[in-house]
């Protein structure tokens, strides 16, 4: 090789590390650490995974985890480096607020989500939850649900100190479990487990959509250390997760199939095998997801500032947290790039 090709060779391969390995170096092998709740919120995620959109993007999810409840990943998001989370927009203000996780939202996922399915046998109106003997399923105190359900005793103008006491706390697969066994009346539920619950029999007395008009239901929030670091990652995170979203609007049939495999494959991963099979009656089945996504929830990544003020507000009321402006969680710059 004569010494004119072997500085040619060297100059191209400056040029290459200049336009390849500054601007892309980090971004082009980026490891990101990814949780979701067990819960279809997360269905964009399920679907850009499936299709290596994340990949595409540059991001090597090295890990993709699945928690209970919105509360257990708000709690692991204090003590774990997790980078990225899709999670209800009511644990991701707690894990704000209270644990001082240096997070911020950064998009949507989808609008409402949640419903309280009861007994018809004994529950027929919001009044019947007075009754003596009846018992509720909530998950913990400042989850999405929980919040919900305050919210609907407010509105249908019942007596909380009536009705609290009788609310029980547990995660919503034991909730939707515990009725089935005739051990609770009602259970305040993110979906898929109302719609699950309704093929078992269970009466939806009401939704999120009317207890609270337009409310955002999960955001994806991301560490601010990857802010700072990597933006074009979060540009990516965005990108994909708005893609897994019109995929569900474009492509339903395959949307649905793809968020149900990946939910009773983790769902059959982390419970224990005796109530693995119990929850066998709870297949999460492409139609079940399709009538959850499509009736009960908005799928969109847009997320009205007024709207999450109105909830960091309500929680604030309600004695979780101090109150703070919605500009100090939210960045949403990447939903308007192109």
């Amino acid at each position: 090789m004569s010494k004119k090709h072997r500085i040619w060779i060297f100059l191209f391969g400056v040029l290459l590390y200049f336009t390849l390995g500054q601007s892309g170096r980090v971004y082009a092998g980026r490891k990101i650490s990814m949780a979701v709740e067990f819960v279809d919120h997360a269905a964009a995620a399920h679907i850009a995974l499936r299709k290596g959109w994340f990949a595409e993007k540059g991001l090597e999810i090295r890990s993709f985890d699945n928690y209970i409840t919105g509360i257990a990943l708000a709690a692991a998001m204090a003590h774990k480096g997790i980078d990225v989370a899709y999670m209800c927009l009511c644990p991701a203000i707690l894990a704000y607020a209270n644990g001082h996780v240096p997070i911020r939202i950064v998009c949507g996922t989808h609008k409402y989500g949640y419903g309280l399915i009861v007994n018809p046998k004994k529950i027929t109106s919001p009044r019947d939850l007075l009754k003596p003997g009846i018992r509720i399923g909530c998950p913990r105190e400042g989850s999405a649900c929980d919040v919900m359900l305050n919210r609907f005793i407010e509105r249908s103008r019942l007596n909380k100190k009536e009705i609290l006491p009788h609310v029980r706390r547990m995660p919503p697969p034991n909730i939707l479990l515990s009725m089935s066994l005739g051990q609770l009346d009602a259970g305040f539920l993110p979906e898929q487990f109302p719609t699950m619950g309704k093929r078992l029999g269970f009466k939806r007395l009401v939704d999120a959509q009317k207890i609270w008009p337009n409310v955002q239901g999960s955001v994806v929030v991301v560490r601010q250390s990857l802010i700072k670091e990597d933006p074009k990652a979060v540009k990516g995170i965005v990108e994909a997760t708005r893609q897994g979203i019109t995929f569900i609007k474009t492509h339903p049939q395959e949307a649905y199939r793809i968020v149900s495999q990946a939910l009773q494959a983790e769902g059959n991963r982390i419970f224990p095998l005796k109530m693995e099979r119990i929850l066998r009656v709870f297949q999460v089945t492409p139609q079940i997801i399709k009538e959850s996504l499509t009736r009960h929830m908005v799928c969109e990544v847009n997320i009205d500032l007024k709207g999450v003020q109105n909830v960091i507000d309500y929680m604030a009321h309600l004695g979780y947290i101090r109150r703070f402006k919605v500009g100090d969680i939210c960045d949403l710059r990447w939903l308007h790039e192109k």
